[in-house]
């Protein structure tokens, strides 16, 4: 039997709590290896080599890359990330019309305000080390 190749690679901040509860239910449901996770907060990520794009555009919301090169961003990363372990059928609904903004709008303000949310803040401001610093 011949494997499939990866469904979706994923680009997530490892350093977020949230969202490594969230890849590692994923990476524990994968099992036939259909994502390729990738931890853009790790020593040496080059987030321009990797994905052409900057590191803060990475970090302002999650990114996929489908196996054609395709970039996906936000909540179509999750709906993606879902169907490839078999639970697209939770992801469903946030396609449906009225609930396909409402759950878009979310996911948006979770993203703008996720570095607060998880603690990641201080003294009222939300600044990230310079990637190659962390």
């Amino acid at each position: 039997m011949t494997q499939q190749p990866y469904t979706i690679e994923v680009f997530y901040d490892g350093e977020c709590p949230l969202c490594m509860r969230e890849i590692r239910m994923m990476s524990w449901l994968d099992r036939h290896s259909r994502l390729r996770l990738t931890d853009i907060s790790a020593v040496g990520f080059d987030a321009q080599a990797a994905t052409g794009q900057s590191w803060d555009t990475l970090m302002a919301e999650i990114h996929g890359r489908l196996p054609d090169g395709t970039l996906v961003v936000g909540l179509e990363v999750f709906r993606r990330m879902y169907s490839a372990v078999g639970l697209g059928f939770l992801m469903a609904p946030t396609r449906w019309p009225g609930v396909r903004r409402v759950s878009e709008a979310a996911y948006t303000r979770f993203a703008r305000d996720r570095l607060k949310l998880t603690g990641r803040c201080s003294d009222n401001a939300c600044a990230l080390p310079a990637p190659g610093l962390r």
